[in-house]
């Protein structure tokens, strides 16, 4: 996550005039206009897409199409994901890696052709990971689809929300998509609906043009599960579920390892696996496979009912410090405060007791395993 710098205008999305007409408190997110809450708050926003479904504009995001032959072993020299064997149709989660094996940026990778690839990236880091797919796929065809918008619905009812627009759509399961059309003011809409999304829930997120952006959305509102939800309640979703937000939990001094992300790294492009390495910093990633890192991304259950945010320090009995909590907060659905932190591997193993400084003072914290509420992704 980044701000805008003060001295630039904040970008809108698509949606922009819709989130101030459903009395949207906004907040540059970034570089971009984006809703924190609604009128509902936070905590029923958040309740709301655990119990029904939440539809959350992520038009903020960059969506890039690849094409070209021979674009999937180029790729693969960017990422640790076997990309040959991922079916047409269907997603992959992926790291772009840097030559120490820090992470630039996690991203969603949908195979749409044997020679074409269609990539999910976050944010804050769109110019910078744009760059750096121009820089090292030279020859190949990059469209940055700037006039699409992204929408994320999410929930136990955000399927049968859908099926009423879309149905073909509930036919996907996670980490599958395909093109779909949905009908707009009389007219038949091309868009590209996914099985996938960040707050644990079943749900799907859904490119479609930028012109048609609004009614869909308000389509969906006019639903009776459907609530709009805003940034605030998707953090505290994603991290009841353990996901990762990038800048925060995930950055370029990061590896896959010390993150708990090996499962992102294909058994194929491990040590010993048939495709082996071959992306940067394979060779320091590699290593901690073999003999473990020196840290790890731990889930930490706070003793008391105060919040623990990022940044705070993490000790051990004695009072030394073993790491640094990258995303804590209130959780709804687990009714207490939840974090996660990197601390030293020598106190990272599930109910290591260790403390955390807050305000002064040193709070019991226990670490556990996550998710710290369970993912229901319709598999």
């Amino acid at each position: 996550m980044s701000d805008s710098p003060s001295n630039s205008p904040l970008l809108h999305t698509p949606l922009y005039d819709l989130h101030l007409a459903l009395g949207a408190k906004m907040v540059p997110f970034a570089g971009y206009a984006m809703p924190v809450q609604y009128p509902l708050g936070v905590l029923k926003e958040h309740n709301h897409c655990r119990e029904q479904a939440g539809l959350f504009d992520v038009s903020h995001m960059g969506q890039v199409r690849i094409k070209g032959a021979g674009i999937t072993e180029a790729l693969e020299a960017l990422v640790p994901v076997d990309l040959a064997v991922l079916p047409k149709f269907k997603q992959s989660y992926a790291v772009f890696t840097n030559e120490q094996g820090g992470i630039l940026d996690d991203l969603m990778i949908t195979r749409l052709a044997d020679d074409e690839f269609f990539l999910v990236v976050n944010a804050a880091c769109k110019e910078q990971d744009i760059a750096h797919l121009r820089a090292h796929l030279n020859g190949f065809d990059i469209e940055v689809i700037e006039d699409h918008a992204l929408l994320a619905l999410q929930g136990p009812q955000a399927r049968a929300a859908l099926d009423q627009l879309i149905p073909s759509a509930a036919e996907l399961r996670f980490m599958s998509a395909s093109p779909a059309t949905v009908t707009i003011d009389g007219a038949e809409v091309e868009c590209f609906v996914s099985c996938a999304g960040y707050t644990g829930e079943d749900g799907y997120e859904i490119s479609i043009p930028a012109q048609h952006a609004t009614a869909f959305a308000q389509q969906l509102l006019a639903l009776d599960e459907v609530e709009a939800i805003g940034l605030g309640a998707r953090d505290s979703l994603r991290l009841e579920v353990g996901l990762c937000l990038y800048g925060h939990d995930l950055d370029t001094s990061t590896t896959p390892v010390e993150a708990g992300l090996l499962w992102s790294i294909s058994k194929s492009r491990r040590p010993g696996g048939e495709k082996a390495g071959g992306y940067p910093g394979a060779d320091i990633i590699a290593a901690q496979i073999e003999n473990g890192a020196s840290r790890k991304r731990v889930g930490l259950k706070i003793n008391g009912r105060a919040p623990v945010r990022e940044g705070a320090e993490l000790m051990d009995s004695p009072g030394n410090s073993i790491g640094r909590v990258t995303s804590g907060g209130f959780g709804p659905t687990v009714g207490a405060p939840v974090a996660m932190g990197y601390v030293s591997a020598e106190h990272a193993a599930i109910g290591s007791q260790i403390a955390v400084l807050l305000r002064g003072k040193t709070i019991a914290v226990e670490v556990v395993k996550m998710p710290f509420t369970p993912q229901n992704y319709v598999r």
